[in-house]
Parts: C-alpha cells; structure tokens; sequence
C-alpha cells in the first residue's frame, strides 16, 4: 500500500506509480569503461528489455544502456494492458494505409499479445495476467457513428468483435465495442523475469547511462555516453521513447508528446470485470487488477500535449471527480502520469533510423499501446538484426509516408510548436523567486530575463534558465509533477534542471545555489 500522504484536496502528494511500487525492481550500475557487444540497446522499457531478451535467446552478445532506472520511464506508467483494440483505429488505418496494412496491424499486436501470454505461461511468471474483454464505449449519441465505423471496419479486416448496447460500468452507455479475450498484467513483475534471464545469458545492463550519438562505421557502430565511454557494435537500436539518434529522419517534426494521468484507488466486489476506454472526450480508461494481495481499480485519462495547458494539478483533480461520480467515493492509494509520442498516421515508427543505415534502428511512437506495440516492435527489430524476413516491416518502416493524413497532421503540429516557440520567447514574466511557497514553482523574471523557480518543502530555491537545451523553446512549470515541461517537443527536466525524459541531452543550466 502506498504510504504517499494526501494532500488537502485527498490526492497522493507525490506521484507514484503503482507498477513501480509494488513490485521490487533489479538495480544496475552505470557504465564506467569501453566495451564490445553483438547488439547495444538503448532504453530500458518494455521494447528495450524484450529485444534483449529475444536477441539473447538467440546467442547474442547484448549490453542495454538505460539514462535513468530500467522500467522508470513510460513502461513503468502505463497502465499496462495487452490488447489490440487501440482506441477507435482500424476504420482510420483502412483510410491512411489501406486494408492490407490495416490487417497486418492488428495481426501485429494481436501475435504480440500472444507471445507475452506465452511467455507468462511458459516461464511461470506471477504478474497478474489476466483474460478480459477490452470495450470502448460512448455515453453520447455523438461518438455513436464513430463505433459504427469502427464496428465496420472489424468486420471488414476478420477482427473478432461485437457491438452491443451496454456495459457492466455504472454508466449510461449508448454504444459499445467488445473485442473478446484480451488481457492484462502487472508490467514491471513480467519485464523483471525477463531481465533477469537477459542477465543470466550474459547480458549486460547499465543505468544511468545516457547515450549521445553514434559513430557509423564500416564494420562496426559506436555508441558514444555522456561520459565519453563507447560501446562497440554492430547493431544499435535505439529503444527510447524518442529516438537519440536519426535526425535524418526528422522525427521531431514527425511526432507529438502528449501526456495522460492516472489514479489507483481500492476495487470492490461490486466493481465490473474488463478493461474500459471512452469514445467520447475527455478520455477515460478503466481497469482492474489484483497483485499480491493487493484489488485496485486502474483509472486513467485526461490526456494533453506535453508542456501546453494550465495548471497540471487539475487532470488529477477531473479523474478524482469522475472516479466519485462512477463509483462513489473511494481512497486515491496512487496517482502518476505518463508519456508517450504519436506519429502522424498512429503507426509506430520500427525499423531503420535512416533508410540507408544498415545497422541503426529505433522504435518510438506507441501513442499510448505499448504493450502490444512495443512486444511486436522488438520481435520486427529482432529478425531485421538477424536478417530474417517479417511481414510486419513494411507496415511499421519510419521511412513510410502516407499524404493523408501526414500532410495536414504535419501542418497542424508543427505549427502549434512553432506558435509555442515564440509565444515562450515574448512571455514577460513578472513574479519574484522569492516569494514563492515552500514546495511552489513559476516562471518568474531575475535581472531581466526569464527564468524558472521552485522552492523545496525545506525552503531551498532552485533556479533554472528555462530555454529547452534541444530546440530552444521555453519550458513550462508542471505543478503535479515539480517538472520543467517542454511544449514543443516533450522534454521534461526536474526542479534541478537534470533531464527526465528527451530529446534533450543536456540539463537546463542552474542559476543559483540553492539555500
């Protein structure tokens, strides 16, 4: 059980993932010398930690590089379920990509769901999987149509599915769509059975270990480290929520971040079974589960582009007041967010960073289902390292390019950042550092310039310069997390400045000592 204490509006102080902190999660030291592998994996979420497992099941020399804590990134904030029904999707892919590819998508995910149940079963791994229908629904006659479509389009592609009227939730619903059989599972419990096989096959791990770039050889890559040690090999697969390499394929201008929360509370016996997601906005996703001992609902949503919005404290605060709604008033035991990046046609980008680089791949861009996505993600990277043909390669290729919607999703981010660059820039701010409250922070202005201020619960302030060190965009304070949010690409940096999540490499440069 959470020992977060509340604060005065009921919700956990503190972010917490549940997945994180109920599950004990293996340790690893940082990289301190040269070394040489087979393949170097960088990233230790769910893509990173399944390709090394894969690849060392095949007799393969693997060291992973992690920046932070393996399964400390997005994968330890999901809210972890294996399903292939991602949202209202399939009647969009048929117009973008066509039948074939359309198919080929879900048979992906779906041959993805069935090698994690594979594993579970094979290896005995206690981690909550479950089997349960996985349901959109909508409350308004609005979002009816789109099930329609939806509905459709799995006849069309073989999904199995059905359409019904209602659901087991205590909601009026107007529309549902079942896809049967899916599942859930407690993330972290499985991956760490899988690290520790990695390990056991002479895998290598390293956290705190940030990757910079890649020297491309003849024979061999070289990744280079924050602290100027290399690792030789021949492969490099980038496996970061955004790539740290590539800037040949422009990937920046490719995605957007957006940011959704979550809270845990106590499920009861009256709660219904399956996994819920809404059709109508704001977005909701409900779900159960049941880990060692311990029976919570799972209910997320309120998503928005990363950086750009009000006071984040709020999302948490609109998921509590749905939860009292739905369910009567229950005891939020945890609460997190997570991170995640979309590409413009919803397809992840798997395969070659730049089409012309052998040895270099990335998988980034899940939008948000990447539990699926990310197992199909390593098993593709897998056979394109070995040299194995997959039927999926074409359909997840980040040299892809589909006009519709490319073009005008392009158009549309790509102005919302630029709008975010010079709005940052012409912000005047006026607040004093010093008078803000202990555990509060705000851009304010210090000798004529912006900056960005946080004052510790122990009333130490800590200063920062808050142009964005990958583009040079303005970061904006997010009061949920004590973060540094960028609006325009996602990089997210502490209340010191250090980097939490990229594209950024560098921290923000701290402008006082703090006291």
């Amino acid at each position: 059980m959470s020992t977060n204490e509340p604060s005065e509006s009921g919700l956990p102080q503190y972010p917490q993932s549940y997945w994180l902190a109920s599950a004990e999660v293996p340790q690893f030291e940082k990289l301190t010398k040269d070394i040489t592998v087979d393949v170097a994996v960088v990233g230790g979420g769910i893509t990173g930690i399944t390709l090394a497992f894969l690849l060392a099941k095949e007799g393969k020399k693997v060291a992973i590089l992690e920046a932070g804590l393996i399964m400390n990134g997005t994968t330890g904030h999901t809210t972890a379920k294996i399903t292939a029904q991602h949202d209202l999707i399939y009647d969009d892919l048929i117009r973008y990509v066509g039948e074939e590819k359309a198919r080929l998508y879900y048979l992906a995910n779906h041959e993805a769901s069935a090698f994690i149940r594979r594993t579970v079963e094979e290896n005995g791994i206690s981690c909550d999987l479950t089997e349960e229908d996985s349901i959109i629904y909508s409350t308004s006659t609005n979002s009816i149509e789109k099930i329609d479509k939806e509905w459709k389009a799995y006849e069309k592609l073989g999904i199995p599915g059905k359409r019904v009227e209602s659901t087991p939730l205590p909601l009026e619903v107007k529309a549902a769509l079942v896809m049967p059989q899916q599942a859930r599972f407690h993330p972290v419990a499985y991956l760490k059975h899988l690290v520790q096989e990695i390990v056991k096959a002479g895998g290598q791990i390293y956290e705190n270990t940030t990757a910079m770039t890649v020297e491309h050889g003849t024979f061999a890559n070289k990744v280079k480290t924050k602290e100027g040690h290399y690792v030789e090999a021949r492969d490099v697969a980038s496996c970061t929520h955004f790539p740290f390499y590539g800037a040949g394929g422009f990937y920046f201008a490719r995605m957007y971040p957006e940011r959704a929360y979550v809270l845990a509370i106590p499920r009861e016996k009256s709660d219904p079974p399956g996994m819920y997601l809404s059709a109508d906005n704001p977005v909701r996703s409900i779900r159960s589960v049941s880990y060692n001992g311990e029976e919570l609902l799972v209910v997320g949503g309120e998503r928005h582009k990363t950086g750009q919005g009000d006071s984040t404290f709020k999302y948490y605060e609109a998921l509590e007041a749905f939860v009292r709604e739905t369910f009567g008033p229950r005891e939020i035991r945890y609460r997190w967010s997570a991170q995640d990046y979309t590409t413009l046609d919803k397809i992840p980008f798997v395969g070659r960073a730049v089409k012309d680089e052998q040895h270099a791949y990335i998988a980034t861009g899940f939008r948000k289902w990447g539990m699926t996505n990310s197992t199909a993600a390593a098993q593709l990277l897998k056979d394109l390292i070995l040299g194995v043909d997959n039927r999926y390669e074409k359909v997840y290729t980040p040299s892809r390019f589909h006009a519709d919607p490319s073009v005008r999703v392009f158009l549309e981010t790509n102005a919302d950042v630029a709008k975010h660059f010079v709005g940052g820039k012409l912000e005047w701010e006026t607040r004093d550092p010093q008078d803000l409250a202990p555990d509060q922070g705000a851009a304010v202005r210090i000798y004529g310039r912006r900056a960005g201020a946080y004052r510790d619960p122990d009333g130490k302030l800590y200063i920062v310069d808050t142009t964005c060190k990958h583009m040079g965009c303005e970061v904006e304070w997010n009061d949920a997390e004590r973060t540094w949010d960028c609006p325009c690409h996602g990089s997210r940096y502490n209340y010191r400045g250090d980097v939490m999540e990229g594209p950024a490499k560098q921290p923000l440069k701290l402008l006082n000592q703090p006291g």
